[in-house]
This record gives C-alpha cells, sequence and structure tokens, in this order.
C-alpha cells in the first residue's frame, strides 16, 4: 500500500449509526460503532429500536405510518439512557454522540435515518432467523447505505488489517468498494475476488476493481473465478476462511417491490452464514 500522501483523499464516514439491541451491557453493534468513531473522530449516533417492531415483515411494514413523530429524540422517559449513552461516548474517545429510540419497523428507521449517517452498523441476529432476508435484507435493500453487519456472539475486538473484496461488477459491488475504502486504505493484506465476467450488459462503462483499487493506494491479491451466485458465496466465505479475514466487502444485490423480495444467492448465502462482520451496500 502506497502512503496515502501519493494517492487521492478518501472521505472517512463522518456520521456512524449504531443500531442498539442493549443498553446494559452496551450492545456489540454500539461498542463496534464507537470503536470506528473514535479512529476516525467520527459523530456516533446510537439508536434503539423496539423488538416487537424488529419483527414486522411484508406488508406489516409497508402499513407502517412513516410521520417524523414516529422517530424520537430522546423525551424524559429515555434520559437516563441518553446520559449513560453519552458518557459511554466520552469514556470511548468520541465527542459528538447522540441517542434515540425508533418508534418505526427496522426498514423504514433505517432508510430514515441513512439519509443523514455515512455508515450503519447492525447485529445481524437483531431480528429473528426467519426473518434474516424480509426485515433485515430488506432494511439494507432499502436504506441506500453502507451497512456493517455483526456476525452473531460478536465478543472480539472489531478490526480491519484482513479484508475479503467479493466483485461481481454490478453497480452495488462498485458502491460498496467504494464505501469500503477507507478500510481498505488501512488494511495490512486484501484479496480481491473478481468473479465479473463483463457478460449480458455490454454497453455499461468498463470498471476494473483492481486498477481502481490501485489508484486509491490499496493493492489487492486478485482471485479471478467463474461461479454461479449461489457458488460464488460460499467462495467467498471460504477465502475469508482462508485468510483469517477480519471484513468480507460485497454489494447486496437484490431488488425490492410490494410483497416481494429477491435476493442474489451470494447475498443470500453470506447474510446468513458469515463470521466476520460484512460490509454492504445496494
Amino acid at each position: 500500500m502506497t502512503s496515502t500522501e501519493q494517492t487521492p483523499d478518501v472521505k472517512r464516514p463522518g456520521d456512524i449509526l449504531a443500531l442498539a439491541t442493549s443498553t446494559s451491557p452496551w450492545s456489540p453493534a454500539v461498542v463496534a460503532g464507537a470503536a470506528i468513531a473514535r479512529r476516525w473522530g467520527s459523530n456516533l449516533t446510537g439508536c434503539y429500536l423496539d423488538p416487537a417492531l424488529r419483527k414486522l415483515t411484508g406488508s406489516e411494514a409497508d402499513s407502517e405510518p412513516s410521520v417524523l413523530g414516529l422517530l424520537l429524540e430522546p423525551r424524559a422517559e429515555f434520559a437516563d439512557e441518553r446520559a449513560a449513552f453519552e458518557s459511554f461516548a466520552r469514556r470511548s474517545g468520541i465527542s459528538n454522540a447522540d441517542w434515540i429510540v425508533a418508534r418505526m419497523g427496522l426498514a423504514h428507521s433505517l432508510r430514515w435515518l441513512g439519509a443523514r449517517h455515512d455508515l450503519a452498523v447492525i447485529e445481524r441476529d437483531m431480528v429473528p432467523a426467519s426473518g434474516l432476508l424480509d426485515v433485515l435484507g430488506e432494511a439494507i435493500l432499502s436504506c441506500q447505505l453502507p451497512c456493517l453487519i455483526l456476525p452473531p456472539r460478536l465478543d472480539r475486538e472489531i478490526r480491519f488489517e484482513r479484508i475479503v473484496i467479493g466483485c461481481n461488477g454490478s453497480v452495488e459491488a462498485i458502491r460498496s468498494i467504494h464505501a469500503a475504502l477507507p478500510f481498505l486504505r488501512v488494511a495490512r493484506q486484501v484479496t480481491l475476488v473478481d468473479g465479473d465476467m463483463r457478460n449480458g450488459d455490454e454497453g455499461r462503462p468498463h470498471f476494473d476493481p483492481f486498477i481502481y483499487l490501485l489508484r486509491h493506494g490499496v493493492t489487492p491479491r486478485p482471485n479471478y473465478i467463474r461461479a454461479s451466485s449461489a457458488m460464488a458465496g460460499e467462495i467467498l466465505l471460504k477465502e475469508v476462511e482462508n485468510i483469517d479475514a477480519d471484513l468480507l466487502v460485497m454489494g447486496a444485490y437484490g431488488h425490492s417491490r410490494v410483497r416481494e423480495r429477491v435476493f442474489g444467492g451470494a447475498t443470500r448465502r453470506v447474510l446468513a452464514e458469515a463470521v466476520v462482520p460484512v460490509l454492504m451496500q445496494h
């Protein structure tokens, strides 16, 4: 990796959103979000979502009222939580922190909060396994925000020394690589798994992830593959295991319609099985 003085400046995440599932002790998303915010001098927002609202799926989520009053700044009954969060942030070396309580489902809350944040940190098991795609997946697809998805029971310090990138040439993959640049620039080892066969869309502008990364001071180890979407997920997870990676970067491929949520095979596989944090963006 070349020095940052020799490469283009990369915007570091200025506003980090951590979706809290517990306050005593602070849940993994809050701890990880604080560590990232401290590293880059970012602002930190902690957001608590009631467990009952985390389970809303499909038509239930679609029927939620979306008025501003449902996303509340802390009222008097949340004063203790706010004070505790601000104290935690100060101890973590964070100057600016905010605590809010959401009164909307996960997808609505994340979409609204995504408009003013650069990165969301989310625990994969904040929703039941049965709602992984319909709830968490829908939230990732609709929020237009890079999401760092933490594996269940994460109990170690979050690190970004060894990173695997999965690129299939899609716009989602390109967005994810761009969003991950601050992490990639400080990594000691980056492996690029490039599965773009460049078929079926010959008119699109060419994107070479290897050259793009080099221009941003990242020298990845390239690994070119040809595999189906389902196999690509398995290959990415295997590569994570092979190098004992700290982070996997990939696009959240899929689309959302009323009562229909369709995900690429690799997205489904990784979202369900990854044992390391995964940075995704749709």
